[in-house]
């Protein structure tokens, strides 16, 4: 079975680090691409997409990030481990949400638009970050 555990949210105070874990079974995650994207709580009912942040893959392990996220978000991977990481520093209080990882990616960076799809959507359950002020 497929499967892409999220881990590793919890609370934090503004400015502060959390690094997130997305655990890949079923599929190599390095012969694809693996975004994370992520939902402020209550945003869900309002049927918006969850905002992709970042990308790893395209079989070079090369990322990128929206540009909300960058410069302060850094993805990494494990290929032993088959899991993809997410470190966030300087945490502010726009960064809560509900972090979920997926087998796709797309975010913005200026008026671009990068998305990747390798014909596999399959999405993890969420790990709630909050940062408290």
């Amino acid at each position: 079975d497929v499967q892409l555990q999220a881990s590793g949210g919890g609370l934090v105070q503004v400015g502060g680090s959390l690094t997130l874990s997305c655990a890949v079974s079923g599929f190599t995650a390095d012969d694809y691409a693996i975004g994370w994207f992520r939902q402020a709580p209550g945003k869900e009912r309002e049927s918006l997409e969850p905002e992709g942040i970042s990308c790893i893959g395209d079989k070079d392990g090369s990322t990128g990030y929206a540009d909300s996220v960058k410069g302060r978000f850094t993805m990494s991977s494990d290929n032993a481990k088959n899991t993809v990481y997410l470190q966030m520093n300087d945490l502010k209080p726009e960064d809560t949400a509900v972090y979920y990882c997926a087998s796709r990616c797309g975010y913005y960076y200026g008026t671009t638009y990068f998305s990747r799809y390798y014909g596999m959507d399959y999405w993890g359950e969420g790990t709630l970050v909050t940062v408290s002020s």
